[in-house]
């Protein structure tokens, strides 16, 4: 599948090469992410997936080949402007312990010179979003939030300053399987609401198929296939159907225990 037209594109890869020392980590990759698309990247450990994040923010610049944001290669950009249009969600979520909840919610919004009010609108807004309503949640201090919580303000954070991309890497691997459903549900409603350009770093290919727009999978470093769930499901190449095994096994148990 050949994903959104170039006009639509936020983010391009085009042709990426990436080293880490002397170990080639992306092999010519190339991949577009359309504004309110969610693509899923999976593969085993070691493919390059946080990788290619890196190269988005500009953590890392390619040794070869372009990443573009909104047109301009990362390379032309200002570090600063560009992660400020960037949401980053991560699995440990990186909440600062000393702050409240509203604080950490607020953090981008302020870096931007937002007014006060503006800032207490939008973290009411952002914590309704995200099901953590602002007068049971806002002063609270992550050591009073469950695990679950402590990804909705992640989330939430990563979105105070309306970003058009948000980058989340292995956001829900952390939660038990319940904790993970329910948020997966959460997820599809904000998604619905907000309409980003998702880039969603994933082991579990249930989750991919449950999120994702497109899923690109990653094999070697170099991109074995990007296509939709439909598409990856009936995939005949042998690196996709190793991913997809357990998946189809899981699902072959249940249809016995039913």
């Amino acid at each position: 599948m050949s994903g959104p037209r170039q006009d639509d594109s936020i983010v391009e890869l085009r042709g990426v090469w990436c080293a880490r020392g002397t170990t080639t980590v992306l092999k010519g990759v190339s991949l577009s992410l359309g504004r309110s698309e969610v693509v899923a990247l999976v593969g085993r450990s070691g493919t390059g997936k946080s990788t290619l994040l890196k190269l988005i923010n500009r953590l890392l610049l390619p040794d070869r080949g372009e990443v573009l944001v909104a047109g301009r290669p990362t390379a032309d950009w200002d570090p600063l402007d560009l992660r400020r249009r960037i949401g980053y969600v991560q699995q440990d979520v990186g909440l600062f312990p000393h702050m409240t909840v509203a604080d950490n919610v607020a953090i981008v919004p302020r870096l931007l010179g937002w007014d006060a009010p503006r800032v207490t609108d939008r973290i009411d807004q952002m914590l309704e979003l995200v099901g953590l309503p602002a007068g049971e949640f806002a002063s609270r201090r992550p050591h009073e939030l469950s695990g679950g919580q402590k990804q909705r303000v992640g989330v939430a954070r990563a979105l105070a300053a309306d970003p058009p991309i948000l980058l989340m890497d292995e956001p829900f691997g952390s939660l038990d399987p319940i904790t993970r459903a329910e948020l997966h549900a959460e997820f599809r409603l904000i998604q619905q609401h907000v309409g980003k350009a998702i880039v969603l770093v994933t082991h579990d290919m249930a989750e991919a198929f449950a999120l994702a727009t497109r899923i690109a999978v990653l094999s070697d470093g170099e991109m074995a296939l990007v296509d939709t769930p439909r598409g990856v499901a009936r995939a005949t190449d042998p690196r996709i159907r190793t991913l997809l095994a357990p998946l189809f096994e899981a699902s072959a148990a249940l249809e016995r225990a039913q």
